[in-house]
């Protein structure tokens, strides 16, 4: 089995007991307060006296033991949910100020931090989740990732960044961890096999991100080799940290250094730390990888009873979109579906028998809000479905249309303006209930759904084939939940496409609005073309046709339902406070 990693500290628990106590006597003020708490992951929700604990999960790996951990913690101080973020995150809501140190204090017993999941620092380091069984990689990502995570953890140059702060690292060409849209983005490459001799790097690219302007990252360095990584990562973040704005928390991301001075003149401030760094014999790092190319020698044998497990009658959909092949002989990487990123207490536990008795011993997060369990021997693979369909995961469509990703919207966040998560849960019980237009939903099944409560895309909606965030219109001086669509964006390997504002919907209206687009692909697409493709080229005029009479509420076609968001039979209230995300 895989061994279990540790990143916390004593400290850091007793440093936030400290500084808890310096505010709650009054010696910090408020704003003082929150800075140092968000640097250590404990983020405000809007409502009030309650917490949002968020545990850095570096590159998504967790132990068996972990697992279960989380689950007490969610099942104590809060609601018995956690949930996965796009960054490798759990999220855990709902947790009074006065049991946040106990909860830290039995995160941090597993060896899992919350330290700079918040704030203005480097946040978790992501990675692939098929890093080391991904057959189109060129080596396992997995060691050198948590190499950076643990060089910049903790590390005083990003303690007070001028905002946060976003590293990924890809393990293949296809960019499965997003590189395009985060501030250094490392791709694995290999070169010199014409001599035979091998030598492992990185493709690096700088300033990419989100929000409510999109940049697409720039490539800095087209191989940066293993033993330099960590010193010209640290570099990029030197030049952010002197040249980031300060004074505009919403101008102070890499991107707009980038866009400020220009990419050749961002180099060339690149290019002097990485001198300073060789005046001070600080380029090289020795790094040490831990070969993954075969199975670990101590998984679990199983039983004949697991092996010789009846199939689900939906065995064959599952296996087909939530089971990948690892390029270890005889293993397959399972994906588990997440409804709306969620975990309850009892599935926390669950899947923590499930993955020593199946897997490795590990589940790694996934950033579509999923999980992935590894190393499952194929004969057992219906054995894993059963588990899984036992304890309500057992639901195929991972990665496809159905699975909707989204943030935590008005639930919990000051900023947002809408029920993004029920929408994702509209959205995904709609298509899955289509019934008769079952087949418009399986042409369009590739296609990503992605939400955000409001304009900030923190449920990453730029890089969706439908991707959606929350906006408010008055009719008749009501208001009325709606969403803007934001149509035929995603992820490439050599970009990211951002996807097009086309026309605002009613949240009530969004899963009608997606079945009528989908026929309107059936209807028009060229031979073999796939549904991304139409959605790119569609003119704004076949869109607004497709959908344009249910995407107004007039007094001829308003339902006493458009006049509530989803989830609510309550008039809808634009209720927004500040925000903790530019602290």
């Amino acid at each position: 089995m895989t061994t279990e990693r540790h990143f916390a500290t004593e400290k850091d628990l007793d440093e936030f007991i400290d500084a808890l106590g310096k505010f709650e006597r009054g010696e910090w003020m408020p704003d003082q307060w929150k800075a140092f708490r968000l640097t250590r992951g404990i983020y405000g929700q809007r409502q009030q006296n309650t917490q949002m604990i968020r545990i850095k999960i570096p590159q998504g790996v967790l132990s068996a033991r972990q697992l279960q951990r989380l689950g007490d913690v969610a099942g104590e101080f809060s609601r018995g949910i956690g949930h996965v973020t796009t960054r490798q995150n759990i999220q855990i809501h709902f947790v009074a100020l006065a049991n946040v140190p106990t909860a830290m204090e039995r995160i941090q017993e597993v060896g899992l931090t919350t330290r700079e999941a918040c704030g203005n620092t480097v946040r978790n380091v992501v990675a692939c989740p098929f890093a080391g069984v991904c057959a189109d990689a060129p080596f396992d990502v997995s060691p050198y990732a948590e190499a950076v995570t643990r060089h910049f953890l903790r590390n005083e140059i990003c303690q007070t960044l001028p905002r946060k702060f976003k590293i990924t690292v890809s393990g293949c060409p296809w960019d499965c961890a997003q590189a395009a849209i985060n501030d250094v983005a490392l791709i694995a490459k290999t070169r010199g096999a014409a001599s035979g001799a091998i030598e492992r790097g990185f493709e690096m690219r700088v300033g990419g991100g989100l929000s409510t302007s999109p940049e697409d990252a720039h490539k800095i360095e087209d191989f940066v080799p293993v033993d330099e990584l960590l010193a010209r990562a640290e570099a990029v973040v030197r030049v952010f940290n002197r040249l980031g704005n300060r004074k505009n928390k919403a101008r102070a991301r890499l991107k707009y250094v980038i866009r400020t001075i220009g990419f050749d003149a961002a180099r060339a401030e690149y290019e002097t730390e990485i001198e300073a760094l060789k005046e001070k014999d600080l380029l090289r790092h020795v790094l040490t990888d831990t070969p993954a190319d075969d199975a670990p020698q101590n998984l679990s044998s199983g039983n004949g009873a697991a092996r010789d497990a009846v199939p689900l009658p939906h065995f064959s959909a599952w296996r087909r979109t939530n089971v990948r092949a690892q390029k270890q002989p005889g293993f397959s990487a399972v994906i588990v579906r997440l409804f709306r990123g969620d975990i309850t207490t009892s599935q926390f536990h669950a899947l923590a028998r499930l993955c020593e008795e199946f897997g490795d011993g590990t589940v790694r997060l996934g950033i579509d809000q999923n999980l992935v369990v590894r190393f499952v021997r194929n004969d057992r693979l219906a054995a894993v479905h059963c588990a899984l369909d036992a304890i309500g995961l057992g639901k195929a469509g991972a990665s496809t249309i159905v699975d909707v990703t989204a943030c935590p919207g008005a639930e919990t966040c000051n900023l947002a303006v809408t029920a993004s998560r029920e929408l994702a849960r509209d959205i995904g019980e709609q298509l899955e209930n289509a019934g008769a237009q079952s087949d418009l939903v399986q042409l369009g099944e590739s296609l990503k759904v992605k939400v955000s409560g409001c304009p900030n895309s923190c449920g990453q909606h730029h890089i969706a084939g439908f991707g959606f965030h929350g906006v408010v219109k008055k009719v008749d001086g009501r208001a009325v939940p709606y969403y803007q669509l934001h149509l035929g964006g995603g992820i490439e390997p050599d970009r990211a496409v951002f996807g097009r504002q086309v026309v605002k919907i009613p949240a009530r209206r969004i899963s009608e609005a997606i079945l009528r687009l989908l026929a309107l692909y059936k209807d028009k697409r060229a031979p073999d073309e796939s549904a991304i493709a139409f959605f790119r080229r569609a003119t704004d005029d076949e869109i607004h046709r497709a959908v344009g009479d249910i995407a107004e509420v007039t007094a001829a076609n308003q339902r006493p339902e458009d006049f509530c968001d989803l989830g609510s039979d309550q008039p809808f209230v634009v209720e927004m406070g500040e925000g903790e995300c530019a602290a």
